[in-house]
C-alpha cells in the first residue's frame, strides 16, 4: 500500500490467538466467547479411549463407581499442531499457549514439540498448576489479545497470574491420586483415621498435602477461611479476583460453598465440574478451589 505525502502509516495491530487444553474445564460457551482453542486431553476407562469433551465427565465419574480402571494421556504433539495450523489459519500471527503443570501431565512437552513446526510463532506457558486456575488465566490473556495488548506483554500478565495463584482440594480419599503418582509428601497424610479429610494443595506445580480436618463439615469451613484468606492476601499488582469451585460428584456441597463465598469474596465467583482427566486422578467427592488475581489495566 502507498503512503502518501503527509500521512502517517501505522503497523498492522498483530492478532494473538489463545490455546489452552480440556483440563481447564472452560465450558464451551466461554471458549466460544472468548476465542480460546482447548486441546483435548484423553481419558481411558477399562481399555476405552476417549478424547476428552464436556460430555465424558458422566462417563468417568460411572468408571469411578464402578472401580473401573481409568487412565489418562496428554495429547499427541500432531493434535497441539493442527490446532496452532488452525490458529494461524484464522489470522493469528502469534499463539499463547498455556496448560496445565508439568510436573502432572506431558502436555506442556507435547505443545512445546509442536511449536517447533508451527507456522505461526507459539510461546508455550507451564501454568504449574490444574484446573480453572489455568483457564481464568487463558480468559483473562484472550482479553488481553483483544484489547491489542503485544504477545510480550500478553504473556508477562498470564505468568504473572498464574504464578500468584492457588488451588486447593478436599479429597474424599488419596487413593487415586497415590495410585497415580500425582501426589508428593503423601506419606503425611497416610495412616490417618478415615474421618480426617485431607486438604491439598498446589505448590510450584505438585499436589502436595496442606492440612488434615475431622469431619467432612469442619474441612469445607476450612476450605472457605483458607479461600478467603487467599483473596486478602493479594499482591500488590492485583486488581481484584476471580474465584472458581470444582467438584466432581458433589453438587450440593459445592453449590453452598460457592454461594458462601460469593457473600463474602470482593470478586467473581463461579462454580463448575472438575474437568474429566482431573476427576480421574483426585476421585469422587472431591471439591477444589482456585483463587486467580486480576491484573490492573
Amino acid at each position: 500500500m502507498r503512503v502518501r505525502a503527509g500521512e502517517r502509516r501505522y503497523p498492522r495491530r498483530v492478532s494473538t490467538a489463545v490455546v489452552t487444553d480440556s483440563t481447564t474445564s472452560l465450558s464451551p460457551q466461554l471458549r466460544s466467547e472468548h476465542g480460546i482453542t482447548a486441546v483435548p486431553l484423553r481419558v481411558v476407562v477399562n481399555g476405552r479411549d476417549r478424547a476428552e469433551d464436556d460430555a465424558d465427565i458422566d462417563w468417568v465419574v460411572d468408571g469411578l463407581r464402578r472401580k473401573a480402571d481409568i487412565s489418562t494421556s496428554r495429547p499427541s504433539p500432531l493434535t497441539f499442531l493442527r490446532a496452532y495450523e488452525q490458529a494461524a489459519k484464522g489470522g493469528a500471527d502469534a499463539i499463547v499457549s498455556v496448560h496445565l503443570s508439568s510436573s502432572l501431565s506431558g502436555t506442556v512437552d507435547s505443545a512445546r514439540s509442536a511449536a517447533l513446526e508451527s507456522p505461526v510463532p507459539v510461546h508455550v506457558v507451564d501454568s504449574r498448576t490444574i484446573g480453572m486456575a489455568v483457564g481464568l488465566a487463558a480468559i483473562s490473556a484472550s482479553r488481553d489479545a483483544a484489547a491489542g495488548r503485544d504477545v510480550a506483554e500478553i504473556v508477562e500478565r498470564l505468568e504473572r497470574r498464574v504464578g500468584a495463584s492457588s488451588v486447593r482440594l478436599l479429597v474424599h480419599s488419596l487413593d487415586r491420586l497415590r495410585r497415580g503418582g500425582r501426589i508428593g509428601g503423601a506419606q503425611a497424610l497416610l495412616g490417618s483415621a478415615l474421618a480426617v479429610k485431607p486438604v491439598l494443595h498446589v505448590v510450584d506445580g505438585q499436589v502436595e498435602p496442606l492440612e488434615r480436618v475431622r469431619t467432612a463439615g469442619r474441612a469445607i469451613a476450612r476450605l472457605q477461611a483458607l479461600t478467603e484468606e487467599a483473596c486478602r492476601d493479594l499482591p500488590d499488582w492485583a486488581d481484584g479476583v476471580e474465584v472458581a469451585v470444582q467438584h466432581i460428584d458433589g453438587d450440593e456441597r459445592a453449590a453452598a460453598l460457592g454461594s458462601a463465598l460469593a457473600a463474602t469474596v470482593d470478586g467473581h465467583v463461579e462454580t463448575t465440574t472438575l474437568s474429566a482427566v482431573v476427576a480421574a486422578h483426585v476421585g469422587l467427592g472431591t471439591i477444589g478451589v482456585a483463587v486467580v488475581p486480576r491484573c490492573r489495566d
